[in-house]
């Protein structure tokens, strides 16, 4: 089915410009170009336009889930009747196998699926063999190994009606796509039978398909809904695997484990040869462990470490298989990559391989891993921008890369259809600068407007939301939250819903308040050490929190410094200069501007408990506890685990494992 935009608006402002030019850059072969959009300017919905025009299957990706998933769900509202996927990483809780020489600290991997982002993972892989109209939504996730897209694609199994299935062979070809039999349990990647009837759960879809027989014969295709019992007839079904990593089909199991003994006895050689006989007996210790589990049940924990054995089309040292490659085995080059908020997405893609070859060069060099571990991995920089051709940046402050990959193709999208004005900027003294900031908050409070503090640490965002939030001020009382990084990462969608919906006032925070955030009901961005060198208030940074207050028509930023600083000279200047444009525009056009009004929309992953709110949970006594309340503990337990290991604190995580082994 062709891209069709389902929406009541019409491209505005800059947006027509803008589509034209992408969308004739694309047709005439130029294949880096960077949109700079400012915040507000509708850059999503330029970018759905020149998908629609263009018909192109399109790769977007984001520097992290929360973006990718307001990401997803816009593409999904502007695009209902064609595919749209989520894909990030599916990890509750992951704590990656890592080895500490100065406290000789072994820390074995462990890992906890989200089941539904497992899902959507799926689907996404097999909606792309499904048709044209693809537009896959990731993070950075998308270059990690998923298995050879050949393998997966050719993993299938096509019924038709009329078709001859003896039942053993049918079942034995689920099993090859990795699907159990559970006639208890019914539920993704599982099949059952009912008599005549034999219905499976696709791995990557929310219907059962029921298969009706006559003695051998396939007579009738259902797909059902396994709650509303919604069905109806289908002429034909194809069925892909129930994971993405499949191996490889015609290998020799005997010869890899071949292979993999011989390996070691290399690195065997080579550690005693170097004196390293510790190393030496670890490494042959571990890899006759894998070959045994390997050889008796064809699994073992850490078998990602030996991928590149499995893979009869990958040597040592080629790049892994990933999101890109599906698109590129189906479509060529004739797919569009769309890097949004690109100043942060692309140094993130560039940084994933020297942090995973770190970890695991440690891993090989201490015996705990075979040389084959470096093998599955991220891709390198260089390999990502090899293998996507046509590509748009997408950002408010585009970085000199991006820049430079664009050359004269640079795209502005400045106009805002709205006709918002980017808001003032004012620079204030550091002298009185927290009495000066409640006064002006409380004006925010008697309109039901919120404020964004921007501050310079963890800790004195936490001091100071505690601080405003104890003001005794019975006729305007100051709701506050504050939002950093040790906020869980699911959780910090739940402080910025409450902040739109009145539920805080204020939200206080460092680097997160900046790219992405839609945040229409803010109209004060208060900044304190705007003065400040360095990362967090560079000229890039000031502009993109900057933006956060240009959803509304009172739009304000504060600048407390002690000075003015050459990265607030610049970002001011910015500022400004777009205020230019929009303000003569608007009076050419005879715009009064309308501040932005956006519903709040659903969650697509279900938020975990806070665990501040469990704080008491780790002093409990498993003695004291009756069996049914030790079992609900130890929910509570994991649930505090997955918080702590989706921020990648892993110190408290592994703390917290270790308690719920104690009461299990």
């Amino acid at each position: 089915m062709p891209f069709k935009i389902n929406s009541s608006f019409l491209p505005a402002g800059d947006q027509p410009q803008a589509i034209d030019k992408l969308v004739s850059n694309l047709n005439r072969g130029v294949d880096k170009q960077t949109l700079l959009g400012v915040t507000g300017s509708g850059k999503t919905f330029t970018i759905a336009n020149v998908i629609e025009k263009t018909q192109l299957p399109t790769l977007v990706i984001s520097h992290n889930k929360t973006l990718a998933g307001q990401l997803y769900q816009e593409f999904k509202e502007l695009f209902p009747n064609n595919k749209v996927s989520y894909f990030v990483s599916y990890y509750d809780y992951y704590q990656p196998e890592a080895y500490i020489p100065s406290t000789d600290t072994y820390i074995a991997k462990e890992v906890e699926i989200n089941d539904l982002i497992d899902k959507l993972r799926l689907e996404a892989t097999s909606n792309l063999f499904s048709g044209n109209d693809n537009i896959v939504v990731a993070s950075v996730s998308c270059i990690y190994n998923i298995g050879d897209p050949i393998e997966f694609g050719g993993h299938v199994i096509d019924f038709k009606i009329g078709q001859e299935w003896p039942r053993r062979q049918l079942f034995e070809s689920f099993i090859s796509l990795f699907y159990t039999r559970n006639e208890l349990e019914f539920k993704r990647s599982t099949f059952r039978v009912r008599g005549e009837v034999i219905e499976i759960w696709p791995s990557y879809q929310d219907w059962i398909i029921a298969l009706e027989f006559d003695n051998q014969k396939l007579t009738k295709i259902i797909q059902r809904h396994p709650f509303s019992g919604h069905e109806f007839n289908l002429e034909s079904f194809r069925l892909y695997a129930a994971k993405q990593y499949v191996g490889a089909s015609g290998i020799d199991n005997k010869e890899i484990l071949k292979k993999i003994r011989s390996d070691c006895q290399k690195q065997v050689e080579f550690f005693k040869s170097q004196n390293k006989i510790l190393e030496a007996h670890r490494i042959q210790q571990r890899v006759e462990y894998d070959l045994e589990m390997l050889q008796e049940v064809n699994y073992v924990n850490g078998i990602e470490n030996y991928s590149i054995y499995f893979e009869k089309n990958r040597k040592p040292g080629d790049p892994p298989y990933t999101m890109v490659d599906y698109f590129k085995h189906i479509w060529g080059n004739n797919f569009l990559t769309v890097i949004d908020e690109s100043h942060a997405t692309m140094p993130q893609i560039g940084g994933m391989y020297f942090g995973d070859q770190a970890r695991k060069k440690t891993l090989i060099d201490f015996g705990f891993r075979l040389p084959s571990a470096l093998d599955n991995r991220p891709l390198k920089a260089e390999e990502f921008n090899s293998r996507v051709s046509k590509t748009i940046y997408v950002s408010a402050t585009p970085a000199p890369y991006e820049i430079k990959e664009s050359g004269e193709n640079v795209i502005e999208q400045i106009i805002r259809p709205t006709g918002l004005i980017d808001p003032i900027v004012k620079v204030k003294s550091s002298h009185n600068q927290i009495p000066d900031l409640i006064a002006e908050i409380k004006k925010r409070v008697a309109k039901k407007e919120r404020t964004l503090l921007i501050t310079i640490t963890k800790r004195m965002a936490e001091d100071l939301s505690i601080y405003l939030s104890d003001i005794n001020n019975t006729e305007i009382p100051l709701k506050v939250a504050y939002l950093h990084s040790d906020i869980a990462t699911l959780e910090r969608s739940t402080i910025l819903d409450s902040l739109r919906s009145g539920d805080y006032d204020v939200l206080v925070g460092i680097n997160l308040l900046r790219e992405g955030l839609d945040l229409p009901e803010v109209s004060l961005v208060a900044v304190l050490d705007a003065d400040q060198q360095g990362f967090l208030r560079s000229k890039t940074s000031l502009i993109q929190i900057m933006g956060r207050a240009s959803r509304h028509i009172s739009g304000e930023v504060f600048l407390y410094a002690d000075s003015i600083s050459p990265a607030m000279v610049g970002a001011i200047q910015e500022v400004n200069r777009r205020r230019k444009i929009q303000l003569k525009y608007n009076r050419t056009h005879n715009i009064i501007p309308q501040t932005i009004t956006k519903s709040i929309r659903p969650k697509i992953i279900e938020i975990l408990e806070d665990a501040s709110k469990n704080q008491d949970i780790m002093e409990t006594d498993p003695l004291e506890l009756t069996p049914v309340q030790r079992k609900k503990h130890i929910t509570k337990l994991k649930k505090q685990m997955r918080l702590f290991a989706s921020d990648l604190n892993f110190e408290a995580a592994i703390k917290i494992r270790n308690k719920i082994k104690k009461f299990e």
